[in-house]
């Protein structure tokens, strides 16, 4: 029994216009809380070379820091504190002139016992201190 002779069935269709306008509204949302960051920065390229191993120079100071907390200055070993070791830097470095402080810390040295001897240097008025490192070997 068909009770609907005269009707034709309307094929099912999909409207795109709502979801292409829901689209439209998420994007322009997302466009505008979107915050655009700019950083700021200096781009610079640093210049390389190969020289050579510096001579020993009469007025370096070599201060090594062992992995235990060691200070050896000049190859002698200190004990105590920053002013102990500013001291012992001070009596290495009479009668020279510009005087450069080289810091050999072991690689598991703490931290705080390379920066007792920077602190202790610069107490001393030794300005110019450099560190020391070895080559990766390949």
């Amino acid at each position: 029994m068909n009770f609907q002779r005269g009707r034709h069935r309307e094929e099912p269709e999909i409207n795109l216009i709502p979801m292409i306008d829901v689209l439209l509204v998420i994007l322009i949302f997302l466009m505008i809380t979107t915050t655009y960051s700019k950083f700021a920065g200096l781009e610079i390229n640093l210049p390389t070379a190969d020289a050579q191993t510096q001579q020993d120079k009469p007025n370096e100071i070599d201060v090594v820091v062992t992995a235990n907390g060691n200070v050896l200055i000049n190859k002698a070993p200190v004990t105590g504190n920053v002013e102990a070791i500013g001291i012992a830097l001070r009596r290495a470095a009479e009668g020279a002139q510009e005087t450069v402080v080289i810091i050999n810390a072991d690689a598991k040295a703490a931290h705080q016992n390379v920066i007792d001897v920077m602190q202790a240097a610069r107490n001393a008025g030794l300005s110019h201190i450099s560190f020391a490192t070895q080559q990766k070997q390949q």
